[in-house]
Parts: structure tokens; C-alpha cells; sequence
């Protein structure tokens, strides 16, 4: 939107008498709007992005660059990207119509060249860009790109932009391992499971996480540790002797969130997961 500004002058008998100031707007013809068809992100997610562009105008505007700066935001004396635009995903429509893909340019920012809109229609643009390693994922972080379209048939450049939050999630693995790996007959062994989270949110205990095995050969004489702690059959697991099956009982096994650090010299996103552990020992 630009504002103009307009003065008359009457002249008589050598004499100038000027008049009020009238003001008045140019309304840009064309809008922008952006929309992510998720809300949410993860670490190495795609996100689909679609930028509609509305031309309320009696002609076409053509020639017109879309410029997407991939969420960039400062950090310290640096400036990070954590939006990698997917090579190959750009679609063009225009009126619903599916085009030639325009010219394509990406980097640090995504630049599209080429576009138009007609008059009295739109235009849809459609991509995916990937959350990398330089996008936060902490809990209640976000994620804001700004899409900018210029040309020399606007008055000024358009923009809009779309925020997507990082999802608040437990992402869980396990392992499990055996000491000793050789033992006589009626030894002693023990497995341990390592429960990992590099999810963002704890598992508590409501969540019931449960840690279910059955041993082969069975055990005998079982002690149950987690996180150094002893453990009480019933109250805290079940193990039938004769089968070999082992189950921990809900809401006994709790899991730390991941912790997130920022390296200050790349400002990529390191991971380290939150972790418990089980233990369980027994005589074969």
C-alpha cells in the first residue's frame, strides 16, 4: 500500500491561493498468504509449504520473484538456516492449473523467478523444505520463514510468512546387552536394558512404559535393578520362572528428556539423550 499526496493552486490578479491536502492509497493488487500443511516439526522432517499469491487487479502481473529466507534468524554474530529446501518438490499452478516449474535457485534462501499471476486469478506455489541441523528442538521452540514477492509490477514487495512449532514428543529406542557372553552351566549372567529418549519431553510415569522379555534359557534367583535402584517383584515387575517371562509393571519406568546444545562456533544442534537403565540378573 502506498500513500499519495495532492495540492491544488489558484492563481488570480497575481495572487496564488493554494488548497487543502487531499491524501489517498494505491492498494497493492496482489496478496500473499503461506500456510504449512503441518503445524508441527521434528528433526529431519519434511514440511510442506504452499504460498497462494491473489491478484485483485485488471492485469496480469508477471516477471514477479518469490524469495523464501528458510526460517533464518540470528544467533550470536551469525545468522542460521535451518530450513534445507528439498531439490525437485517445487510445483507451479496458476488458476489451479499445473505449470512448468520456474526457475529455481536455493541456498541459503529459496528464490523462484518467473512467476505470474493473472488478472482476477492466483497462483499456488508448492514445497518442502527439511528441518536440519541448525533448527531448535527444545520444547516450545519454533520455526518462522518469511516468503517476500518483488517485482517491477508492484508498487512494493509482498510478504507473508507461516511459524511451525518443534513437537513436544518422547522419541524412545532400546538395547539390550548380555555379561558375561560365556558362562558355565547354573552361572550367573545379567542383561541390561538401556532405554533412550531424544525426544523433548520426559516419559513419566502415567505414560506406563513398559519393558516386556522372555528369557531363554530361563533364570533363577532374579534381582531387578533400575537406575541403581532395587526393584521388588510385584510391586515393581512379574517373572514367571517357568516360562522365562519377564514384564516391568506400569508406571514404574521413567525416562529423562534429551538435552539440546548449540555448538557456538557452527551453531548446529547437538542430542543427548536422556537415559534409564534396567538390570536383570538371574542363575541359568
Amino acid at each position: 500500500m502506498a500513500t499519495f499526496y495532492n495540492q491544488a493552486t489558484l492563481s488570480y490578479l497575481g495572487r496564488d491561493v493554494v488548497s487543502n491536502i487531499t491524501t489517498g492509497e494505491i492498494t497493492e493488487a496482489l496478496t500473499a498468504t503461506k500456510t504449512a500443511v503441518t503445524d508441527t516439526y521434528g528433526a529431519g522432517d519434511e514440511i510442506t509449504y504452499v504460498v497462494s499469491l491473489v491478484n485483485t487487479g485488471v492485469t496480469s502481473l508477471d516477471g514477479l520473484t518469490l524469495t523464501d529466507d528458510l526460517g533464518a534468524y540470528e544467533s550470536g554474530m551469525q545468522t542460521l538456516v535451518p530450513l534445507t529446501y528439498v531439490d525437485g518438490s517445487l510445483l507451479y499452478f496458476i488458476n489451479g492449473i499445473l505449470q512448468p516449474t520456474p526457475t529455481v535457485t536455493a541456498g541459503d534462501t529459496l528464490t523462484v523467478t518467473g512467476v505470474s499471476v493473472p488478472a482476477s486469478g492466483n497462483t499456488a506455489i508448492v514445497y518442502q523444505a527439511r528441518v536440519n541441523a541448525f533448527a531448535p528442538l527444545s520444547d516450545g521452540s519454533t520455526v518462522t520463514n518469511e516468503v517476500t514477492v518483488s517485482g517491477a509490477s508492484l508498487t512494493a514487495p509482498v510478504t507473508a510468512d507461516e511459524t511451525v512449532a518443534v513437537r513436544s514428543e518422547a522419541s524412545l529406542s532400546i538395547t539390550k546387552s548380555l555379561t558375561p557372553t560365556s558362562v558355565t552351566n547354573n552361572g550367573r549372567i545379567t542383561y541390561t536394558f538401556v532405554l533412550q529418549n531424544t525426544g523433548n519431553r520426559e516419559v513419566v510415569a502415567t505414560d506406563d512404559a513398559l519393558v516386556t522379555d522372555t528369557f531363554d534359557p530361563t533364570l533363577s534367583g532374579l534381582a531387578v535393578s533400575f537406575n541403581g535402584m532395587t526393584w521388588t517383584e510385584g510391586t515393581n515387575y512379574t517373572y514367571d520362572e517357568t516360562t522365562g517371562a519377564f514384564a516391568t509393571l506400569p508406571g514404574q519406568i521413567t525416562i529423562p528428556a534429551a538435552t539440546y546444545t548449540q555448538d557456538p562456533a557452527t551453531g548446529a544442534w547437538s542430542v543427548t539423550p536422556g537415559v534409564s537403565v534396567v538390570t536383570v540378573s538371574g542363575n541359568i
